[in-house]
């Protein structure tokens, strides 16, 4: 396995105190890929803040809205006594020619770009200058760029169900208890299982030793169904509303047993959707043991292929590891590639407006606007890898 690499350490976040209730130049190592209705979820928000910041002060809030009540009281009869007061103020310039205000907003379409080299080392300090970005074949004009900064805030959506006997109930758990030594401290995370519906087991927080307990308590599953279709979208929809840096970090079998939904809903979604979807299957090993005493099957292969679609279509990555030892590789390119992506945003011109999906590709220039390359180790030039999310819908122009 090539890895290629970014010094920093991942060290556990120290504890942090639970702030909202329920739900309420460095680089990374990349390990390439081989192949490549939930309980409402709450996020924290400036007035939840501004609501716990005055939860204390209810007397100076009353004596505030008594005094606001007088004023109010005063000010109506003084209106009531001199109707025309404010017509005599008022200038005939100002009746005839009243103030309007335009506002005229464009929708936006924000991208989330990772580049490599083909060992998979990051590129950062890149510029503007060198993306472009296609819309169904059609140069668009970049109107926002910046480097990530922003804190992860990733779901881990965790197959906790019967299947096999709870083996790979298990299996996941663990393997998400493994995924927190590689978050940092401002990181949020939340926890997600799911069986025949998900179930919010832990809300978006900092405090990596309390998804630890939760993790290290799950009772046994209740349920043999995996409905990973209807868990995947009722995700996606509670995740939406929420702005910044979005990723789900999707460990599983990938096996769908009993949805409501199909396959092609789940496509039709992730088409309309700029959150980020990073998959493990944890049967890969499993499989290839069932394969050499020829009880191989093709649907798994079929699983595979889903779980790397999901990936793909958002700029994510699929794993698929047979041995425990590939994890920490494959936990810091999770981290990694939500640190070091850049975004990118354009506006949609009125013409394209259609209400259907289009394709995107973002390409990597150098300063002679040509396809970018790169050296390296032995100094032979290459190009580049650029990962992005494969397009989206357009809105549709309001006459």
């Amino acid at each position: 396995m090539k890895t290629i690499g970014v010094g920093g350490k991942n060290t556990k976040p120290a504890a942090q105190s639970k702030m909202f209730e329920a739900l309420g130049s460095s680089a990374y190592w990349l390990d390439p890929p081989r192949s490549h209705r939930i309980a409402e979820l709450h996020f924290p928000t400036r007035k939840a803040q501004g609501r716990a910041a005055t939860g204390n002060r209810t007397p100076c809030v009353l004596l505030m809205g008594l005094l606001m009540s007088v004023a109010t009281s005063v000010a109506y009869a003084h209106a009531v006594e001199a109707p025309g007061r404010a017509e005599q103020t008022e200038s005939p310039a100002a009746r005839a020619h009243p103030e309007y205000s335009l506002a005229v907003e464009s929708p936006l379409v924000t991208i989330d770009v990772l580049v490599t080299d083909q060992e998979g080392n990051v590129l950062t300090g890149l510029g503007k200058q060198n993306f472009r970005v296609l819309d169904n074949g059609r140069p668009q004009a970049i109107t926002g760029f910046s480097p990530s900064t922003e804190p992860i805030t990733i779901v881990m959506l965790l197959e906790y169900s019967g299947l096999s006997y709870n083996y790979f109930a298990y299996k996941s758990a663990a393997w998400g208890l493994r995924f927190l030594d590689y978050l940092e401290a401002n990181d949020w995370v939340a926890v997600v299982t799911y069986d025949i519906k998900p179930t919010v087991r832990v809300d978006f927080t900092h405090s990596m030793p309390e998804v630890e307990q939760v993790l290290h308590t799950l009772s046994f599953p209740q349920f043999r169904e995996a409905n990973i279709f209807d868990a995947l979208l009722e995700t996606l929809d509670q995740l939406e509303p929420v702005k910044g840096k979005r990723a789900i970090l999707l460990i599983g079998t990938g096996e769908d047993t009993f949805s409501k939904i199909t396959l092609d809903d789940v496509y039709n979604r992730l088409k309309q959707t700029s959150v980020t979807v990073f998959c493990i299957g944890v049967a890969e090993s499993e499989y290839l043991n069932a394969e050499l005493r020829g009880a191989g099957n093709t649907s798994y292969l079929q699983i595979k292929n889903q779980l790397l679609t999901f990936a793909t279509m958002t700029g994510g990555f699929a794993w698929f590891p047979r041995f425990e030892g590939e994890l920490p590789s494959i936990f810091r390119s999770v981290g990694g590639a939500l640190r070091n992506q850049y975004e990118l945003s354009f506006s949609p011109p009125r013409g394209s407006r259609d209400a259907k999906y289009h394709k995107l590709k973002v390409e990597v220039v150098g300063q002679d606007g040509k396809p970018l390359q790169v050296r390296d180790k032995n100094g032979r030039s290459s190009k580049v890898s650029v990962y992005a999310r494969q397009g989206y819908m357009a809105p549709e122009a309001n006459d």
